[in-house]
């Protein structure tokens, strides 16, 4: 992203480099992070077209890792210590809501489809990127003026209603522009800072989590850590339409732990009920999930581990589901304990979702240090019983 200072125009990364060291004293976030978050995410990866984001991911990956997976949808892990036999899965996924080009008018008015939970009522008046065989092609979420609507009955944007202007006149000159029913359209907005702490973009929902996953690997290799199983930082596809793509990687990877990292609302902000909702803040920490799905564990031993190192953290009850890709990992392969540590963010599926930077670096520590407490062949079970013949621990399998 460009800004204006002093008559020139410079990167956003540069601005942020200038002020790393008025951030926090001890920020695990270098330059390099930095201009690698601002790069991934000002990259669209729409559900179902993600492996250009993919690329760049795994390019920053590339020094920390051992060795990469990829599979037929464009999942992507970077593997630590391929070779053992007991895996751990740190996981966000790489998706991002768009729209699908629908119908097109006679007089060359565009009609969309979701791809994902796109929210119709910011679309009015924002500008779209069209991705085409030939590359973008500009248009706008048109609505009619304020002079010319019924002020008695007001009538509001919906997914039937709202369209997309390309400056064309007919069918015909639209489909001249490369533009058919299928093409998959985004927003344009592009990563920055408000109050030096906040990050704001479109799709931190969830590209924070491929970003944070990442700077683990980093900090492991950085600090020379050496892990006693396999380590596969996945950056799941298609999450946005039903955990797919999650629900395919596990099955290849066949994990025996899964911590999954999210966002979730901050429910601060105006028209959220709280009693319904929870309270949950940006900068307080990173959240907790208590879910089914969430083994207790393994979450206990993210809790213990986040007191030990003075990481502030959060609790969030999820009825049922989570709604992430943790319940993807959690009920595949016989069970897999999983855990879901979110970010708070505020104004989710919109293109000015916001993060405090505090939070992101505590997600990384909590992920990185709980990393460092989990043992080879841990199972988290629940039951354990004396065997009489071994000295050694063994399972007890109840049946109900």
């Amino acid at each position: 992203m460009k800004i204006l200072k002093n008559g020139f125009i410079f990167t956003l990364y540069e601005n942020i480099k200038a002020n790393t060291h008025t951030m926090a004293k001890e920020s695990i976030l270098n330059n390099k992070s930095i201009a690698f978050l601002e790069k991934y995410l000002n990259n669209a990866a729409p559900t179902g077209y993600e492996w250009k984001s993919q690329e760049i991911w795994m390019e920053y990956l590339t020094p920390y890792v051992d060795t990469f997976i990829t599979d037929t949808y464009g999942s992507a892990v970077g593997v630590i210590n391929p070779d053992a036999k007991y895996k751990v899965v740190i996981e966000g996924h790489a998706d991002e809501i768009s729209w699908y080009v629908n119908y097109i008018s006679d007089n060359g008015l565009i009609y969309v489809i979701r791809n994902g939970g796109s929210d119709h009522q910011i679309a009015p008046s924002k500008i779209v990127n069209i991705h085409t065989k030939n590359g973008f092609v500009k248009g706008v979420f048109g609505w009619p003026a304020i002079h010319t609507r019924n002020k008695a009955k007001e009538e509001a944007p919906k997914p039937d209603n709202i369209f997309i202007d390309t400056g064309c006149t007919t069918k015909e000159e639209v489909e001249n522009l490369g533009v058919h029913v299928g093409c998959v359209i985004t927003y344009p907005d592009e990563f920055h800072v408000l109050n030096e702490n906040k990050f704001v973009c479109r799709a931190l929902d969830n590209r924070m989590g491929g970003f944070m996953i990442a700077e683990v690997a980093r900090l492991l290799k950085e600090n020379k850590k050496e892990l006693p199983f396999g380590l596969y930082i996945t950056n799941s596809v298609q999450e946005e339409i039903g955990l797919r793509g999650a629900e395919m990687i596990t099955q290849t990877i066949q994990p025996n732990v899964a911590i999954v990292t999210d966002v979730t609302h901050d429910t601060t902000t105006p028209m959220i009920d709280q009693k319904k909702e929870g309270l949950l803040e940006m900068g307080k920490g990173p959240v907790i999930a208590y879910a089914p799905a969430v083994q207790q564990k393994l979450r206990d031993l993210i809790t213990e581990t986040a007191k030990k190192n003075k990481i502030p953290f959060q609790r969030s009850a999820l009825s049922r589901a989570t709604g992430t890709d943790t319940d993807a990992f959690a009920y595949s392969n016989g069970g897999v304990a999983s855990a879901l540590i979110s970010l708070p963010l505020r104004y989710m599926h919109t293109t000015v979702e916001m993060v405090h930077r505090d939070d992101v670096e505590n997600v990384i520590k909590m992920i990185y240090e709980t990393l460092l407490n989990i043992k080879d062949g841990e199972t988290f079970s629940y039951f354990y019983i004396k065997n009489k013949h071994h000295s050694e621990n063994c399972r007890l399998l109840l049946f109900f």
